[in-house]
Protein backbone atom coordinates (compact mmCIF):
# COMPACT_ATOMS: atom_id res chain seq x y z
CA UNK A 1 0.00 0.00 0.00
CA UNK A 2 2.80 2.27 0.72
CA UNK A 3 4.55 1.49 -2.78
CA UNK A 4 1.63 2.43 -4.47
CA UNK A 5 1.54 5.92 -2.45
CA UNK A 6 5.02 6.63 -3.16
CA UNK A 7 4.91 5.74 -6.71
CA UNK A 8 1.34 7.95 -7.22
CA UNK A 9 3.77 11.06 -5.03
CA UNK A 10 6.69 10.29 -7.21
CA UNK A 11 4.42 10.08 -10.36
CA UNK A 12 2.22 13.53 -9.57
CA UNK A 13 5.69 15.56 -8.78
CA UNK A 14 7.22 13.99 -12.16
CA UNK A 15 3.92 15.67 -13.66
CA UNK A 16 4.09 18.45 -12.16
CA UNK A 17 7.76 19.39 -13.45
CA UNK A 18 6.51 18.30 -17.02
CA UNK A 19 4.27 20.64 -16.53
CA UNK A 20 6.08 23.68 -15.82
CA UNK A 21 8.87 22.43 -18.40
CA UNK A 22 5.62 22.23 -21.45
CA UNK A 23 4.41 25.94 -20.14
CA UNK A 24 7.69 27.57 -20.64
CA UNK A 25 8.70 25.33 -23.90
CA UNK A 26 5.00 26.59 -25.05
CA UNK A 27 5.93 29.81 -24.44
CA UNK A 28 9.27 30.32 -25.93
CA UNK A 29 7.92 28.45 -29.50
CA UNK A 30 4.98 31.24 -29.56
CA UNK A 31 6.29 34.29 -28.46
CA UNK A 32 10.21 33.52 -28.15
CA UNK A 33 12.86 33.44 -25.66
CA UNK A 34 12.21 36.83 -23.95
CA UNK A 35 8.64 35.47 -22.93
CA UNK A 36 9.86 32.65 -21.81
CA UNK A 37 12.08 34.11 -19.13
CA UNK A 38 9.48 36.44 -17.86
CA UNK A 39 7.55 33.13 -17.53
CA UNK A 40 9.95 31.29 -15.67
CA UNK A 41 10.37 34.49 -13.34
CA UNK A 42 6.89 34.60 -12.32
CA UNK A 43 7.51 30.79 -11.62
CA UNK A 44 10.53 31.78 -9.31
CA UNK A 45 7.50 34.26 -7.63
CA UNK A 46 5.11 31.29 -7.37
CA UNK A 47 6.99 29.33 -5.90
CA UNK A 48 9.14 31.82 -3.71
CA UNK A 49 5.91 33.41 -2.12
CA UNK A 50 3.68 30.16 -1.74
CA UNK A 51 6.29 27.36 -1.06
CA UNK A 52 8.38 29.90 1.95
CA UNK A 53 5.03 31.50 2.68
CA UNK A 54 6.22 35.09 2.10
CA UNK A 55 3.65 37.79 1.70
CA UNK A 56 2.20 41.17 1.74
CA UNK A 57 -1.20 41.01 2.77
CA UNK A 58 -0.62 39.12 6.49
CA UNK A 59 2.11 40.49 7.97
CA UNK A 60 0.31 44.10 7.74
CA UNK A 61 -2.21 42.05 9.73
CA UNK A 62 -0.09 40.66 11.99
CA UNK A 63 1.82 43.87 13.27
CA UNK A 64 -1.37 45.28 13.76
CA UNK A 65 -2.78 42.09 15.56
CA UNK A 66 -0.98 39.79 16.74
CA UNK A 67 2.33 42.41 17.48
CA UNK A 68 4.44 40.28 15.18
CA UNK A 69 6.84 41.75 12.98
CA UNK A 70 8.71 39.26 11.20
CA UNK A 71 6.87 39.19 7.86
CA UNK A 72 6.89 43.19 7.33
CA UNK A 73 10.19 43.21 8.38
CA UNK A 74 11.34 40.60 5.28
CA UNK A 75 9.49 42.90 3.40
CA UNK A 76 11.72 45.52 4.43
CA UNK A 77 15.10 43.55 4.34
CA UNK A 78 13.55 42.61 0.32
CA UNK A 79 13.04 46.19 -0.45
CA UNK A 80 16.13 46.80 0.51
CA UNK A 81 18.23 44.28 -1.01
CA UNK A 82 16.36 44.91 -4.69
CA UNK A 83 17.38 48.62 -3.94
CA UNK A 84 20.98 47.84 -3.87
CA UNK A 85 20.65 46.66 -7.13
CA UNK A 86 17.85 48.42 -8.93
CA UNK A 87 19.18 52.42 -8.29
CA UNK A 88 22.98 51.67 -9.58
CA UNK A 89 21.11 49.15 -12.93
CA UNK A 90 18.81 52.60 -13.33
CA UNK A 91 21.19 54.98 -13.20
CA UNK A 92 23.29 52.78 -15.63
CA UNK A 93 20.66 51.66 -18.00
CA UNK A 94 18.00 54.94 -17.88
CA UNK A 95 17.14 54.59 -21.67
CA UNK A 96 16.74 51.19 -21.41
CA UNK A 97 15.17 49.89 -17.88
CA UNK A 98 12.26 51.96 -16.69
CA UNK A 99 11.17 52.31 -12.57
CA UNK A 100 7.84 52.03 -11.03
CA UNK A 101 7.78 55.78 -11.29
CA UNK A 102 4.05 57.91 -10.85
CA UNK A 103 2.66 60.92 -9.57
CA UNK A 104 1.12 61.79 -6.12
CA UNK A 105 -2.10 62.65 -6.23
CA UNK A 106 -5.44 63.08 -4.61
CA UNK A 107 -6.76 60.27 -5.86
CA UNK A 108 -4.46 58.18 -5.65
CA UNK A 109 -3.79 58.31 -2.23
CA UNK A 110 -7.37 58.01 -1.05
CA UNK A 111 -7.58 54.80 -3.82
CA UNK A 112 -4.17 53.59 -2.29
CA UNK A 113 -6.17 53.62 1.25
CA UNK A 114 -9.34 52.05 -0.18
CA UNK A 115 -7.25 49.70 -1.15
CA UNK A 116 -5.65 48.76 2.22
CA UNK A 117 -9.60 47.99 3.87
CA UNK A 118 -10.11 45.73 0.63
CA UNK A 119 -7.58 43.90 0.78
CA UNK A 120 -7.67 42.79 4.02
CA UNK A 121 -11.24 41.55 3.50
CA UNK A 122 -9.94 39.41 0.66
CA UNK A 123 -6.59 38.23 2.75
CA UNK A 124 -4.73 39.04 -0.43
CA UNK A 125 -3.25 42.31 -2.39
CA UNK A 126 -2.50 41.89 -6.24
CA UNK A 127 0.36 39.27 -5.94
CA UNK A 128 -2.08 37.28 -2.60
CA UNK A 129 -4.79 37.14 -4.35
CA UNK A 130 -2.62 35.33 -7.67
CA UNK A 131 -1.17 32.87 -5.50
CA UNK A 132 -3.83 31.98 -3.11
CA UNK A 133 -5.95 31.47 -6.37
CA UNK A 134 -3.12 29.49 -7.85
CA UNK A 135 -3.20 27.11 -4.37
CA UNK A 136 -6.73 26.49 -4.22
CA UNK A 137 -8.60 28.89 -2.63
CA UNK A 138 -11.87 29.19 -3.43
CA UNK A 139 -12.11 32.60 -2.15
CA UNK A 140 -9.51 33.99 -3.85
CA UNK A 141 -10.42 32.65 -7.14
CA UNK A 142 -13.67 34.66 -6.54
CA UNK A 143 -11.77 37.81 -5.60
CA UNK A 144 -9.52 37.32 -8.77
CA UNK A 145 -12.65 37.89 -10.99
CA UNK A 146 -13.46 41.09 -9.23
CA UNK A 147 -10.11 41.94 -9.51
CA UNK A 148 -10.07 41.66 -13.29
CA UNK A 149 -13.20 43.73 -13.52
CA UNK A 150 -12.41 46.04 -11.18
CA UNK A 151 -9.21 47.14 -12.75
CA UNK A 152 -10.75 47.19 -16.26
CA UNK A 153 -13.24 49.25 -15.00
CA UNK A 154 -10.17 51.53 -13.42
CA UNK A 155 -8.72 51.95 -16.73
CA UNK A 156 -11.84 53.50 -18.09
CA UNK A 157 -12.10 56.37 -15.34
CA UNK A 158 -8.60 56.85 -14.82
CA UNK A 159 -8.45 59.85 -16.68
CA UNK A 160 -11.20 61.57 -14.61
CA UNK A 161 -9.46 60.12 -11.00
CA UNK A 162 -5.75 61.59 -12.28
CA UNK A 163 -7.79 65.27 -13.27
CA UNK A 164 -8.12 65.60 -9.09
CA UNK A 165 -5.05 66.87 -9.51
CA UNK A 166 -1.65 65.66 -8.54
CA UNK A 167 2.04 66.51 -7.79
CA UNK A 168 4.74 66.67 -10.02
CA UNK A 169 6.36 63.49 -10.78
CA UNK A 170 9.27 62.95 -7.65
CA UNK A 171 12.04 60.19 -7.48
CA UNK A 172 14.25 60.10 -5.13
CA UNK A 173 17.12 59.94 -7.82
CA UNK A 174 16.01 63.19 -9.75
CA UNK A 175 15.92 64.84 -5.66
CA UNK A 176 18.99 63.76 -4.18
CA UNK A 177 21.01 61.93 -6.95
CA UNK A 178 20.96 58.04 -7.72
CA UNK A 179 23.37 57.44 -4.85
CA UNK A 180 22.01 59.93 -2.29
CA UNK A 181 18.39 58.84 -3.29
CA UNK A 182 19.45 55.04 -2.94
CA UNK A 183 21.01 56.72 1.12
CA UNK A 184 17.74 57.69 1.96
CA UNK A 185 15.56 54.84 0.33
CA UNK A 186 17.67 52.62 2.68
CA UNK A 187 17.44 55.31 5.74
CA UNK A 188 13.55 55.42 5.17
CA UNK A 189 13.18 51.38 5.46
CA UNK A 190 15.74 51.69 8.23
CA UNK A 191 13.13 53.77 10.04
CA UNK A 192 10.71 51.75 9.08
CA UNK A 193 11.95 48.74 10.69
CA UNK A 194 13.16 50.42 13.74
CA UNK A 195 9.15 51.25 14.04
CA UNK A 196 7.91 47.31 12.92
CA UNK A 197 10.49 46.34 16.23
CA UNK A 198 9.57 48.50 18.95
CA UNK A 199 5.88 47.81 17.83
CA UNK A 200 6.46 43.72 17.88
CA UNK A 201 6.51 41.95 20.46
CA UNK A 202 9.92 40.41 21.92
CA UNK A 203 10.68 36.70 19.89
CA UNK A 204 8.48 38.64 17.13
CA UNK A 205 10.84 40.80 15.95
CA UNK A 206 13.78 39.56 13.43
CA UNK A 207 12.35 37.18 10.51
CA UNK A 208 13.79 33.22 11.02
CA UNK A 209 15.81 31.39 8.14
CA UNK A 210 12.50 30.41 6.14
CA UNK A 211 11.53 34.47 5.54
CA UNK A 212 15.34 35.65 5.46
CA UNK A 213 15.82 33.06 2.42
CA UNK A 214 12.36 34.44 0.67
CA UNK A 215 13.42 38.05 0.83
CA UNK A 216 16.39 37.24 -1.07
CA UNK A 217 14.86 35.16 -3.69
CA UNK A 218 12.38 37.76 -4.16
CA UNK A 219 14.76 40.47 -4.54
CA UNK A 220 16.85 38.45 -7.05
CA UNK A 221 13.53 37.42 -8.99
CA UNK A 222 12.43 41.25 -8.93
CA UNK A 223 15.83 42.12 -10.25
CA UNK A 224 16.07 39.60 -12.80
CA UNK A 225 12.51 40.94 -13.65
CA UNK A 226 13.81 44.47 -14.46
CA UNK A 227 16.60 43.59 -16.60
CA UNK A 228 14.36 41.26 -18.61
CA UNK A 229 11.08 43.14 -18.81
CA UNK A 230 12.98 46.33 -19.02
CA UNK A 231 10.52 47.45 -16.55
CA UNK A 232 9.67 46.60 -12.70
CA UNK A 233 7.54 43.89 -11.24
CA UNK A 234 3.84 44.82 -11.57
CA UNK A 235 0.46 43.24 -11.09
CA UNK A 236 -2.42 45.22 -11.75
CA UNK A 237 -1.79 45.96 -15.73
CA UNK A 238 -1.84 42.50 -16.75
CA UNK A 239 -5.36 41.88 -14.81
CA UNK A 240 -6.41 45.09 -16.69
CA UNK A 241 -5.72 43.78 -19.83
CA UNK A 242 -7.35 40.33 -19.72
CA UNK A 243 -10.32 42.12 -18.76
CA UNK A 244 -9.84 44.25 -21.71
CA UNK A 245 -9.53 41.81 -24.00
CA UNK A 246 -12.48 39.89 -22.59
CA UNK A 247 -13.79 42.79 -22.95
CA UNK A 248 -13.27 43.51 -26.37
CA UNK A 249 -13.54 39.46 -27.41
CA UNK A 250 -17.44 40.54 -26.18
CA UNK A 251 -17.58 42.93 -29.06
CA UNK A 252 -16.97 46.09 -27.27
CA UNK A 253 -14.73 48.68 -29.33
CA UNK A 254 -12.54 50.37 -27.15
CA UNK A 255 -10.66 52.34 -29.54
CA UNK A 256 -12.44 55.76 -28.00
CA UNK A 257 -11.20 54.95 -24.46
CA UNK A 258 -8.35 57.35 -23.63
CA UNK A 259 -6.51 54.96 -22.29
CA UNK A 260 -6.75 51.78 -24.49
CA UNK A 261 -6.98 54.45 -27.35
CA UNK A 262 -3.23 55.46 -26.43
CA UNK A 263 -1.39 53.73 -28.98
CA UNK A 264 0.75 51.28 -26.35
CA UNK A 265 -1.88 50.19 -24.95
CA UNK A 266 -4.24 49.94 -28.27
CA UNK A 267 -1.17 47.62 -29.69
CA UNK A 268 -1.05 45.66 -26.19
CA UNK A 269 -4.83 45.04 -26.88
CA UNK A 270 -3.95 43.46 -30.19
CA UNK A 271 -0.85 40.89 -29.43
CA UNK A 272 -1.06 38.39 -27.48
CA UNK A 273 -1.00 38.38 -23.57
CA UNK A 274 2.55 35.93 -23.73
CA UNK A 275 4.21 39.40 -25.32
CA UNK A 276 2.70 41.21 -22.18
CA UNK A 277 5.45 41.44 -19.01
CA UNK A 278 3.00 41.60 -16.59
CA UNK A 279 0.84 38.93 -17.82
CA UNK A 280 3.51 36.72 -17.92
CA UNK A 281 4.60 36.90 -14.20
CA UNK A 282 1.23 36.56 -13.39
CA UNK A 283 0.63 33.49 -15.15
CA UNK A 284 3.98 32.62 -13.92
CA UNK A 285 2.65 33.10 -10.04
CA UNK A 286 -0.59 31.29 -10.55
CA UNK A 287 1.51 28.29 -11.88
CA UNK A 288 3.85 28.53 -9.44
CA UNK A 289 1.52 28.45 -6.34
CA UNK A 290 -0.51 25.38 -8.26
CA UNK A 291 2.75 23.92 -8.63
CA UNK A 292 3.48 24.33 -4.97
CA UNK A 293 -0.04 23.01 -3.46
CA UNK A 294 -0.16 19.95 -5.92
CA UNK A 295 3.81 19.01 -4.91
CA UNK A 296 2.64 19.19 -1.02
CA UNK A 297 -0.54 17.04 -1.10
CA UNK A 298 -3.01 15.80 -3.43
CA UNK A 299 -6.18 18.11 -2.45
CA UNK A 300 -5.73 21.94 -2.90
CA UNK A 301 -5.93 24.44 0.39
CA UNK A 302 -9.11 24.14 2.11
CA UNK A 303 -10.83 27.36 2.59
CA UNK A 304 -13.79 27.68 5.42
CA UNK A 305 -17.44 27.95 3.43
CA UNK A 306 -18.54 31.33 3.65
CA UNK A 307 -21.95 32.19 4.09
CA UNK A 308 -23.80 34.03 1.04
CA UNK A 309 -23.54 37.51 2.51
CA UNK A 310 -19.52 36.69 3.06
CA UNK A 311 -19.07 35.88 -0.52
CA UNK A 312 -21.07 38.91 -1.95
CA UNK A 313 -19.14 40.55 0.13
CA UNK A 314 -15.56 38.83 -1.47
CA UNK A 315 -16.84 39.51 -4.57
CA UNK A 316 -17.13 43.30 -4.05
CA UNK A 317 -14.36 43.62 -2.18
CA UNK A 318 -12.08 41.51 -5.43
CA UNK A 319 -13.64 44.80 -7.77
CA UNK A 320 -12.94 47.37 -5.64
CA UNK A 321 -8.90 46.08 -4.86
CA UNK A 322 -8.73 45.99 -8.30
CA UNK A 323 -10.51 49.46 -9.39
CA UNK A 324 -8.70 51.45 -6.68
CA UNK A 325 -5.19 49.61 -7.22
CA UNK A 326 -5.31 51.22 -10.71
CA UNK A 327 -6.33 54.52 -9.68
CA UNK A 328 -3.37 54.12 -7.18
CA UNK A 329 -0.84 53.24 -9.74
CA UNK A 330 -0.22 49.89 -8.22
CA UNK A 331 -0.32 47.26 -5.57
CA UNK A 332 1.69 46.07 -3.03
CA UNK A 333 3.95 44.89 -5.79
CA UNK A 334 3.76 47.36 -8.16
CA UNK A 335 3.47 50.79 -5.67
CA UNK A 336 4.97 49.50 -2.22
CA UNK A 337 7.74 47.05 -2.99
CA UNK A 338 8.95 48.27 -6.67
CA UNK A 339 7.49 51.75 -6.19
CA UNK A 340 10.05 51.83 -3.00
CA UNK A 341 12.61 49.56 -4.60
CA UNK A 342 13.72 51.93 -8.12
CA UNK A 343 13.02 55.24 -5.95
CA UNK A 344 9.62 56.44 -6.80
CA UNK A 345 8.42 59.20 -3.94
CA UNK A 346 4.59 57.26 -4.45
CA UNK A 347 5.90 54.70 -3.28
CA UNK A 348 5.85 55.71 -0.15
CA UNK A 349 2.69 57.77 0.14
CA UNK A 350 1.16 54.61 -1.21
CA UNK A 351 2.51 52.94 1.55
CA UNK A 352 1.42 54.99 4.40
CA UNK A 353 -2.02 55.37 2.61
CA UNK A 354 -2.58 51.62 2.40
CA UNK A 355 -1.19 50.73 5.69
CA UNK A 356 -3.75 53.29 7.29
CA UNK A 357 -6.70 51.79 5.34
CA UNK A 358 -5.04 48.17 5.96
CA UNK A 359 -5.50 48.65 9.94
CA UNK A 360 -9.47 49.53 9.25
CA UNK A 361 -9.50 46.19 6.52
CA UNK A 362 -8.71 44.01 9.70
CA UNK A 363 -11.52 45.55 12.10
CA UNK A 364 -14.04 45.17 9.37
CA UNK A 365 -13.39 41.83 8.45
CA UNK A 366 -14.37 40.23 11.53
CA UNK A 367 -17.58 41.86 10.96
CA UNK A 368 -17.96 41.26 7.25
CA UNK A 369 -16.91 37.88 6.93
CA UNK A 370 -18.53 35.12 8.86
CA UNK A 371 -18.26 31.29 8.50
CA UNK A 372 -21.20 29.73 6.85
CA UNK A 373 -23.81 28.91 10.35
CA UNK A 374 -22.46 31.61 12.29
CA UNK A 375 -23.52 35.30 12.39
CA UNK A 376 -21.33 38.55 12.17
CA UNK A 377 -19.04 38.82 14.58
CA UNK A 378 -19.60 41.95 16.66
Amino acid sequence: MEAVADTSFASRRAGLLFFAFAAVFTTFALAGPRSALLLMTGLGFGLTLEGLRFGFTGPWRQIVVERDGRGLLAQLFAIALTALVAFPLLNLYASELKGAYASIGIAMVVAAFVFGIAMQLVMGCGSGTLVNAGSGNLVSLLALVGFIAGSFFGTLHLAWWTSLGSLPLYTLQGLFGSTGGLLVTLLGLALMAALVCWRAQPGKRLPGRRLGWAAALIALLAIANLVIAGQSWGVVYGLGLWGAKLTQAAGVDLASNVFWGAPAHAERLQQSILTDATSLSNLGLIAGAFIVMRWRSEAGEQVQPLTPRGWAVVLLAGLVLGYSARVAFGCNVGAYFSGISTGSLHGWAWFVAAFAGSMIGVRLRGRLLSPAGQGASS
